[in-house]
């Protein structure tokens, strides 16, 4: 429970940090469009911090965390979620800059958060198979 406390602490400082890089940096190259730079920060909000306060309210009561894709989760989840907001600020920050990418560029920045979605999706699933599991094993205790 604590490591998933922990965890939320530090997507929301990241958070935080994307919503003020965001609003100072657009600010400050007088940006006023739409830019990917702006949803890091809801981003980091809700698929960190929010995302690992639900499993520490799970974890809590349960042995959640003894279960393998559990694990397996924290693993694949913690790279694909700040993979994808890494790539969103790149080209978030490319936009705001107005900068010009060639198309192998342009592909390499999509291709990379399209895989930080597909690990943060993974992760999702991970996550709620360890639940199922952890609720099966609960229903098993409490029929004896």
């Amino acid at each position: 429970m604590k490591k998933c406390l922990n965890l939320s602490l530090i997507y929301a400082i990241a958070a935080l940090a994307g919503g003020v890089f965001y609003r100072e940096f657009t600010k400050l190259n007088l940006f006023t469009g739409e830019t990917a730079l702006g949803k890091v920060h809801t981003h980091l909000f809700m698929l960190g911090m929010v995302v690992f306060l639900i499993a520490a309210l799970f974890a809590r009561g349960s042995s959640l965390e003894k279960e393998k894709t559990f694990r397996s989760f924290m693993i694949v989840y913690n790279i694909g979620v700040p993979l994808a907001a890494v790539m969103m600020a790149v080209r978030g920050v490319t936009q705001v800059l107005g900068t010009e990418l060639s198309k192998g560029a342009d592909a390499s920045i999509s291709g990379m958060a399209g895989i930080g979605h597909i690990l943060t999706g993974a992760g999702i699933i991970l996550f709620l198979t360890a639940l199922l599991k952890c609720s099966d094993r609960i229903k098993a205790v409490n029929k004896n």
